[in-house]
């Protein structure tokens, strides 16, 4: 007996001893794992030729997940049925590929699956995979290289299909709008350069889309399009550039609809400035129109002074290239009362002048009822300027350094489209010291004029301009204090603004140069910023 339990105590004193040398710590597990998923095989195998079915089978040595495979996968040519493929949301070690659209005789295709396959655990992409088949007796080889800019902004957008189609005795340029390409790419989210593989000789027109709906078609009013001038031969050893860029929207009115009392709106896409109404049928007697813009809208509101005795009426709307007849049913609203809004308040910078809107279009103005004294209650001499389209009276004079303005309209001083005045209306403004600015002056070098001189946020967004038909120094003088970035528009037709492109007219937007260099504006410092252009 006394053997037995020197043989249990022992064997517990043992037993004890491992768990309290187990329990000294948590095993780590060991290192993370960060090698991507490996293919073991593929069925049919990669670059494959003279492809008859249509199942695709492609196995790893691990589970794996496909991610983002609607934004990742490219396959070109682009196939018109796009294939079933698994897994989607779930695990597998292999992937399937069911085709279901008609393959075309004697082509290579590409699957190019960017890094949407990834293993089950740590999600280690199998980068840039690409499955390759051809229905002929040969895998095509030639490719096509080059990189994506934007037109106006530093840098260029992500995921930018890059195209080519077929240049032969059935092609046009409107194909971009009705047909996927030949070929295609991605340049995915990385990177701003792209190659095209896998395509044969021949004639291509070379075309970028930021495609915001992946159809592989353009869409005027979603997406950016570039395209290279020339049609392009390949084989080719030139590096192409691409400009992408946003076109004017084609002029289009939408039908109208009564916005308010003898206010009809009228909403459009594209160019407004060179857009009329014309009331159709009888006017009666003393009839006055206006027509105002709204401020934040694609839309034009057309006033009229007379009720017009009618249900129903048509509208021409036309610019220089487009016209249509709308018909109009008139409801019974209350007419806009007059409102008077000023755009700036508080603070007024030296280069700005003050601003007064109306929410009913403004017909007189009567200047002796309206004073600005400075905080002496000194008089301040004044000049006004009317922009009818938008509504708005612009109030000029000589402002001072750390001086406060008090602007007095008395009663009628502003008369409406409607008859309407307005009451006594107080606005008090006031400017900083020069010292709370900063001063810029730029220094061009190598310009080709005229140009645009601009200065931007951080985001490209426009702060501060100059137009220039001849070489000078451009002075930006008490500018808000920030960070800037210069860039220089190169305006071909001298009308002070930058002109995008139009793709089927074959024209490029106006060169934007940028510096890359990050103008950082203190106050009260004098910054010499000198670019030289390529």
């Amino acid at each position: 007996m006394q053997k037995f339990f020197y043989r249990f105590f022992t064997f517990l004193s043992v037993l004890v001893l491992v768990v309290s040398c187990a329990n000294r710590g948590t095993p780590s597990g060991g290192e993370k794992d960060e090698m991507p998923p490996k293919i073991t095989k593929s069925t049919p195998e990669n670059f494959t030729t003279n492809f008859k079915g249509n199942e695709i089978r492609i196995y790893f040595d691990e589970y794996i997940k496909i991610k983002d495979i609607q934004k990742q996968l490219i396959i070109s040519p682009p196939m018109t049925t796009e294939p079933d493929i698994t897994p989607l949301g779930t695990a597998s070690k292999y992937i399937k590929i069911v085709l279901k659209d008609t393959l075309q005789p004697n082509t290579t295709y590409a699957f190019n699956f960017g890094t949407s396959i990834v293993d089950n655990n740590e999600e280690n992409p199998y980068p840039y995979y690409k499955y390759v088949f051809s229905t002929g007796n040969y895998i095509d080889s030639l490719s096509v290289k080059g990189n994506i800019l934007d037109a106006e902004s530093m840098t260029a957008d992500t995921f930018v299909s890059v195209m080519l189609y077929e240049v032969d005795s059935t092609y046009n340029d409107s194909v971009v709008y009705k047909k996927k390409p030949k070929y295609i790419t991605n340049t995915l989210d990385s990177v701003t350069t792209f190659n095209i593989e896998n395509i044969k000789a021949g004639k291509y027109k070379l075309v970028a889309l930021k495609d915001e709906n992946r159809n592989f078609t353009y869409q005027q009013k979603e997406d950016k399009i570039g395209f290279y001038d020339k049609v392009i031969t390949v084989p080719s050893d030139t590096v192409y550039s691409v400009k992408l860029f946003k076109e004017e929207l084609d002029f289009k009115a939408v039908k109208p609809k009564q916005a308010a009392g003898q206010k009809i709106a009228f909403g459009f896409e594209g160019d407004y400035k060179n857009m009329q109404i014309e009331l159709l049928g009888d006017r009666p007697e003393g009839l006055v129109e206006r027509i105002t813009k709204d401020v934040k809208s694609d839309t034009l509101y057309y006033w009229y002074n007379k009720s017009l005795e009618r249900d129903s009426t048509l509208f021409v709307v036309s610019n220089k290239e487009h016209r249509d007849t709308l018909n109009f049913k008139f409801r019974d609203f209350k007419k806009d009362s007059l409102t008077i809004n000023a755009i700036q308040k508080g603070s007024l910078n030296f280069n700005q002048n003050f601003e007064i809107e109306g929410s009913v279009p403004f017909t007189f103005i009567r200047e002796d009822l309206i004073k600005i004294i400075d905080k002496d209650s000194v008089p301040v001499p004044f000049t006004t300027q009317f922009d009818e389209l938008h509504n708005k009276y612009t109030f000029q004079f000589e402002k001072k350094e750390s001086q406060v303005y008090k602007i007095k309209m008395l009663p009628e001083a502003l008369t409406s489209f409607f008859g309407e005045v307005n009451d006594t209306l107080n606005y008090n403004l006031q400017t900083k010291a020069y010292s709370d600015y900063a001063n810029i002056r730029v220094v061009l070098n190598n310009a080709t004029y005229p140009v645009i001189v601009q200065l931007t946020d951080e985001k490209g967004n426009l702060k501060y301009e100059q137009f220039a038909d001849k070489p000078k120094v451009f002075d930006f003088r008490y500018i808000n204090t920030g960070n800037y970035y210069l860039r220089v528009v190169f305006d071909a037709n001298g009308n002070q603004k930058w002109d995008t492109g139009n793709y089927l007219k074959k024209i490029q937007p106006e060169r934007i140069s940028y510096d890359s260099k990050l103008i950082e504006a203190s106050a009260n410092w004098d910054i010499i910023q000198d670019f030289t252009l390529e």
